[in-house]
């Protein structure tokens, strides 16, 4: 079975896929739509992304379940479909990978609740626990790899995630990134010095930033990380750029080449899983593992 470390073990960086949902838009998902429904009703179209993204040069695909949660999927009013839709999604991810013939590895993602916790909100710690491990029992039964938690602003959530995902199994591998979109910090004040050791004490194989300002933002959280935890491995996953609303739409201006230079910088910074988050496709991904091609080396 592959590993992140088997993987890492031959060439010394991996690369991460990019957006889903900006594929998806792109694919005819309207707006305010559910990406997990397509799931199961255009599966097709996200195997398309998923292939598209191997084909690039990607060695860790997630699955489209960032929004799995059943508080995120209660918007669409589908909260009793959890199980269904990220099984589904696992399935369907495994299946790419697959027919690929390449050795990548199947990533369970999981997004924030879109709940703010206890004393600032109304969630519960347990009631967070519950919902992240309902989604993670959906995704494990479908086949993948490991989790990847992303995208979270409270470590608090982190934990309720961290847990709730070792409900269902006591040893899976994590990944866990957060977002410091707010003068250097998360939404909820965590900086990134902090956030490397919490991450790490939580047990997670990896840690890193990933969406926020774009890739100089991703490249300070990780200068940051690594002089903190020089032994952490960590993830760098920017957005292709700040976004720009044209016509009411975001639309990110970052190039492949912008992309390829972040992805050296982010190398260079101490960066060993590097990929790309909203606004990327696979000509981004692509441009990001020819860029760090010459860096190949066994870890």
């Amino acid at each position: 079975m592959n590993t992140i470390q088997s993987l890492l073990n031959e060439s010394g960086h991996l690369i991460i896929d990019g957006a889903m949902g900006t594929m998806l838009f792109a694919a005819g998902l309207g707006q305010g739509g559910a990406p997990e429904l397509w799931n199961v009703e255009a599966h097709d179209q996200v195997a398309a992304v998923h292939r598209a993204y191997l084909d690039a040069g990607a060695q860790v695909v997630l699955t489209n379940t960032f929004g799995g949660t059943r508080y995120r999927l209660a918007l669409h009013g589908l909260e009793g479909r959890v199980a269904e839709l990220n099984r589904a999604a696992a399935e369907l991810l495994r299946g790419a990978v697959a027919a690929s013939g390449k050795q990548a590895l199947v990533a369970g993602d999981i997004g924030p609740s879109g709940q703010v916790l206890l004393p600032y909100g109304e969630l519960s710690f347990a009631e967070a626990m519950e919902a992240f491990a309902e989604q993670a029992a959906g995704l494990i039964g479908g086949g993948v790899d490991l989790i990847w938690i992303e995208t979270m602003s409270d470590l608090e959530e982190v934990r309720a995630a961290v847990q709730g995902i070792r409900q269902v199994s006591k040893d899976f591998p994590l990944v866990t990134t957060m977002t410091f979109d707010t003068h250097g910090r998360t939404m909820m004040g965590v900086t990134p010095e902090k956030a490397v050791t919490t991450l790490a004490s939580f047990g997670a194989t990896a840690a890193g930033g990933n969406c926020g300002n774009g890739p100089e933002e991703i490249i300070t959280v990780i200068e940051k990380m690594h002089a903190t935890a020089p032994d952490t491995l960590l993830v760098a996953k920017a957005n292709a750029g700040i976004p720009q609303l044209v016509g009411g739409k975001p639309v990110y201006r970052a190039t492949p080449a912008d992309m390829a230079e972040y992805a050296v910088k982010a190398y260079a910074a101490g960066a060993r899983i590097i990929g790309a988050c909203c606004g990327s496709t696979p000509a981004h991904i692509q441009a990001i593992a020819d860029a760090l091609q010459p860096m190949r080396q066994p870890a």
